[in-house]
């Protein structure tokens, strides 16, 4: 049976993912904006400032944001 992921472990893998590839990483969530729904983001100490996805729910949001980031990933290590 799969395990049921919360939003904790998703950040924690984007966090995870983030830390491993760029360095330091300020901050990871994701919270309620009237106009836009749920936004993802993650916050960087470096030179890189910040990522964001947006989407309907929360795990929408977190989801897309983990593709971002893995997305860049694969195009760095492409280089």
């Amino acid at each position: 049976m799969a395990e049921n992921k919360t939003n904790t472990d998703r950040i924690k893998r984007i966090y995870d993912l983030c830390e491993d590839h760029f360095g330091d990483v300020r901050f990871v969530g994701v919270k309620l904006q009237n106009k836009i729904g749920w936004v993802a983001k993650v916050q960087f100490d470096g030179d890189f400032e910040s990522l964001t996805a947006d989407g309907e729910t929360s795990i929408d949001a977190l989801r897309k944001l983990k593709n971002r980031v893995k997305k860049i990933i694969k195009r760095y290590n492409g280089v």
